[in-house]
């Protein structure tokens, strides 16, 4: 199994707890960097030791050629991890970053104290398109999905509110490299783990927004009925990656969710 390198920015908690506070590990979507998580680090950090990392191909973190599977994206983070000598997480994962999260859980367990998942799914739907995706930025790179994809993240009351939000959006993801948005797209071609949520034994919290076109809350309710446990948060407005459209109440529940499993888990991970 191939590792790749992966970038990251980890903030100590500045609360009392310092060096002994529990970690929070945050992994975005498809396209994007750990700037989308600006506001949940802020937020966090005073009681939190806060891990945001970059996937594979994406942002800092090393591309590597060719195909790549959820798997091995998982994979990275447990690298990651052990590099770091932390135990245990919260993991918090959106979109591609909460397929990664759910794979943790399915094989990872030993590494989570809970799961936030956020706008995201057991699986992506028939791998024809997305490897038509990975085809299309091959051939024209980035800027041919760029538009799209941004208008995805966000709702259309927001776009048309605040066109520099929409423009700062489409420059992530020209940003991110072609390789790696190609790579990860071919990762969510092969990605279905609809029949093995029910290995899924840690705390869960899921978050959908109820104007996501790519990963409606039905997405999420089928998470959560496949593990069997854990509930649902649908957060109106918001579209794809809620961080940019309702970051107070993202910091909100992903605060509540790791203070709720944080004691009995035990902190100094």
């Amino acid at each position: 199994m191939r590792l790749a390198s992966l970038s990251y920015e980890m903030n100590e908690a500045a609360g009392s707890r310092g060096a002994g506070a529990a970690t929070v590990l945050l992994l975005g979507s498809l396209g994007s960097n750990r700037s989308m998580w600006t506001e949940q680090i802020r937020a966090l950090g005073d009681s939190y030791r806060v891990l945001a990392v970059d996937l594979r191909g994406h942002g800092g973190s090393e591309i590597l050629e060719g195909d790549s599977s959820v798997v091995e994206l998982a994979a990275d983070i447990v690298s990651l991890l052990d590099s770091l000598e932390i135990e245990r997480v919260h993991m918090v994962g959106l979109s591609l970053g909460g397929a990664v999260a759910l794979e943790m859980g399915i094989r990872h367990e030993e590494k989570l104290d809970s799961l936030t998942v956020i706008c995201t799914s057991a699986s992506f739907g028939e791998p024809g398109p997305w490897r038509e995706l990975a085809a299309l930025v091959r051939a024209e790179g980035m800027q041919a999905v760029a538009q799209a994809v941004a208008a995805r993240w966000i709702s259309p009351a927001l776009a048309d509110a605040d066109p520099e939000l929409v423009r700062r959006l489409e420059e992530i993801v020209v940003s991110t490299p072609v390789e790696g948005y190609a790579s990860a797209c071919e990762a969510l071609a092969e990605y279905d783990v609809r029949t093995e949520l029910g290995r899924i034994r840690v705390p869960v919290l899921a978050i959908a927004g109820a104007e996501d076109p790519a990963t409606p809350p039905a997405e999420l309710e089928e998470i959560i009925a496949g593990i069997g446990h854990g509930r649902l948060e649908v957060l109106d407005p918001a579209a794809h990656v809620p961080t940019f459209e309702q970051p107070e109440r993202i910091s909100e529940l992903i605060r509540g969710h790791v203070a709720d499993n944080a004691e009995s888990a035990g902190a100094g991970r």
